[in-house]
């Protein structure tokens, strides 16, 4: 399965930007990414991939820390680096479980 991402907000620290698509393609949700202290980064994801546990996971996750008032596309608590790689694994045909495992580490260690 191919997966289409698009980058289109800038990062502190990058050197390239592309401008905010108009448009969602068919079929795709934008969604913002990165942790509360970073400077969220725009991703533009097939609508079928939220359905992933992965996914669940980290919008349950964003959830319980943002709770369900939020406007506007879907935030993701996660360093964008991560779901990045995240991306990648499952654009390959994984299932993103050795990307989950170090999303999720710190939960576990934690409970």
């Amino acid at each position: 399965m191919k997966l289409k991402i698009c980058y289109t907000s800038r990062v502190a620290h990058a050197t390239h930007h592309t401008p905010a698509p108009s448009k969602v393609p068919p079929g795709h949700v934008p969604v913002h990414v990165g942790e509360a202290t970073e400077q969220p980064q725009r991703f533009t994801v097939r609508a079928e991939m939220l359905n992933r546990p992965i996914f669940v996971g980290l919008l349950e996750r964003t959830a319980q820390e943002l709770g369900f008032q939020q406007t506007g596309a879907l935030r993701i608590l996660c360093t964008v680096s991560l779901f990045q790689r995240l991306l990648l694994a499952l654009s390959s045909g994984g299932d993103g479980g050795a990307v989950a495992a170090e999303i999720f580490s710190g939960e576990v260690q934690a409970n």
